[in-house]
């Protein structure tokens, strides 16, 4: 492929180009009217708690072991590391300090948002295609039913409520999995932990991060609602939509978290550290 004479792209390349940026911003329409759909539909009757309720159970209580297991797993590995850094400096002390306030402000959201954006974000995107290639949507809608009122909107806000109930859920596990770290390495009690845990964590510091994972799980039910209503093509559009939920909303997270953390340092100056 060569270039033209002007320096200018090739046209194939431009081509390319030119259509990636046109599927990306159609999907970014589409995914917009998809939420103002959602947003709409969430304030009109009938509401439905049972359907709401269920997801609740699904996306938090089946989520809590890995949650669990990951928090305790991430704080000790995190306690270990920081330890080894902190003594070079003297500053021991401060391992209970660093460990609550990397978990509180940044660590404990994330890993939460990307956690069910694996578990859940897979599940619904799965279950929604399942239904639409089978034909179940249609079927739903044939008895007058409106099947995004009651499919999409009650998966979206059972995850907004799930994600900050699990982090805090993580916190403690990281902070439980920090304790036994310490207390292995140093035999420190678990008091005086605590007491050095939370000097330094002000309300500000736990509640504005915690709240964030709620955006994480508007958009992890928000994509993968979206490529699960919308799938097509089968059983190969199932395992697409599978795939393409838990990689859009795992990437829509971490840019979200970057706006989110900003937004936080600037609304609440005490919580930066």
């Amino acid at each position: 492929m060569r270039a033209t004479g002007n320096g200018a792209l090739p046209t194939p390349m431009g081509g390319q180009l030119l259509s990636l940026l046109n599927a990306f911003l159609e999907f970014l329409g589409n995914l917009g009217l998809f939420a103002l759909r959602a947003a709409r539909r969430a304030f009109l009757p009938p509401f439905e708690w049972r359907m709401i309720c269920q997801q609740i159970d699904e996306m938090g209580w089946r989520s809590l072991p890995i949650i669990l297991s990951s928090g305790f797993a991430v704080g000790l590995v995190l306690t270990l590391h920081t330890r080894s850094t902190l003594i070079r400096f003297g500053a021991e002390s401060y391992i209970p300090t660093v460990q609550s306030l990397s978990f509180f402000s940044d660590i404990g959201p994330l890993v939460v948002g990307l956690l069910i954006a694996g578990r859940v974000g897979a599940g619904i995107g799965a279950q929604l295609a399942g239904m639409r290639v089978n034909e179940e949507i249609d079927a739903i809608e044939s008895f007058s039913i409106d099947s995004f009122k009651l499919l999409v909107v009650p998966r979206i806000l059972a995850c907004i409520m799930a994600l900050p109930l699990l982090t805090v859920f993580m916190d403690v596990a990281g902070l439980a999995g920090g304790f036994l770290a310490e207390r292995i390495s140093s035999h420190i009690s678990l008091h005086l932990y605590l007491n050095r845990a939370f000097s330094e964590v002000g309300w500000g510091t736990f509640i504005p991060p915690t709240l964030k994972t709620a955006v994480f799980g508007f958009i992890i039910a928000l994509v993968s609602s979206w490529y699960g209503y919308t799938a097509k093509d089968g059983s190969v559009g199932v395992g697409r939509a599978a795939t393409n939920s838990v990689v859009t909303s795992s990437l829509l997270i971490i840019i979200a978290d970057v706006i989110l953390v900003k937004a936080i340092f600037f609304l609440f100056p005490g919580s930066a550290v």
